[in-house]
């Protein structure tokens, strides 16, 4: 199956799927140094969005969550690549400057957790199997 949506942030890159039904704060959210989803109560707490294609529908949280998905990339912990149902200011800077593929306006309840997915976000594509 293949979704077009909205390239955001440049590049390809394919893995498996990690899917949240709630939107993700990368800072305070996202443990840097292990990848790790650390909110409380988070879908995806306790699991690693290290080399995952992360899915979920929006980011949330405070701005500074930019620079701590850049330090995750830099960390070599960051998702293989982001996609979301509606992206905001802090996700798509964060996948800009850390050069993770992203795109969004993707229907994001048709991917769920294990799907192998290739993100094309230069052509502004998600391929799920």
């Amino acid at each position: 199956m293949i979704l077009r949506g909205r390239k955001v942030a440049r590049g390809a890159a394919e893995g498996e799927a990690l899917v949240s039904s709630e939107g993700i704060s990368f800072y305070g959210g996202v443990e840097p140094e292990t990848g790790t989803v650390v909110e409380k109560g988070h879908p995806l707490e306790g699991r690693s969005v290290k080399g995952k294609v992360l899915v979920f529908p929006s980011g949330k949280g405070s701005t500074v969550g930019s620079y701590a998905l850049y330090e995750m990339k830099k960390l070599g912990n960051a998702p293989a690549a982001i996609i979301n149902k509606d992206i905001e200011t802090i996700v798509a800077v964060g996948a800009i400057i850390s050069e993770i593929p992203c795109v969004d306006q993707i229907d994001i309840a048709k991917i769920r957790n294990g799907n192998k997915v290739r993100v094309n976000a230069d052509e502004a594509t998600v391929e799920v199997s």
